[in-house]
């Protein structure tokens, strides 16, 4: 019988001591990811795959292909679909959001949660966009984007991050 407790008691304390560990690597992985994610968006060389659309007006879309934004130090390449309305466009659609631009008017800012707010604009042959960017501790990032010949539009996505080696 008193086998029994002591090896209950031994494996209860186990089981506590396993998940205070895995706890500690959570955090851990955690902080780690958060530094990364800082480091990238402070360099200007970053990039954010989007997995979901927000247009204006109707429900949210879930993209099935690779679409992204990628920032390097002074220009934007936007790669992304554009669902809505649009006022003056060329003949056939025209670009849209594909784009490779010089970046004007770029600020970071910080907020206490330490999040990233990223504003820029950007010009194409079509249009003027004005991008807003937040991009959380966890790598997650939303991003607005306002057009003059087209509604308004939101994506959902991802910071690409670097492969560890």
């Amino acid at each position: 019988m008193k086998a029994i407790r002591i090896i209950l008691s031994l494996l209860l304390i186990t089981a506590m001591g396993i998940s205070t560990l895995s706890a500690q690597t959570k955090k851990e992985r955690k902080e780690l990811k958060k530094q990364v994610v800082e480091k990238l968006v402070t360099s200007g060389k970053y990039k954010i795959d989007v997995n979901r659309a927000l247009p204006a007006r109707g429900r949210s879309i879930t993209l099935t292909s690779p679409y992204s934004v990628e920032i390097r130090n002074d220009s934007v390449i936007s790669y992304l679909p554009y669902y809505g309305r649009a006022y003056s466009i060329p003949y056939g659609g025209g670009e849209g959001l594909n784009f490779k631009a010089p970046i004007t008017d770029y600020q970071l800012d910080r907020d206490k949660k330490g999040t990233a707010k990223i504003k820029f604009s950007a010009r194409s042959r079509e249009d003027k966009f004005d991008f807003n960017i937040d991009v959380f501790s966890n790598g997650s990032a939303t991003i607005f984007v306002n057009m003059q010949n087209r509604q308004s539009i939101s994506f959902n996505g991802e910071v690409d991050m670097p492969e560890e080696k």
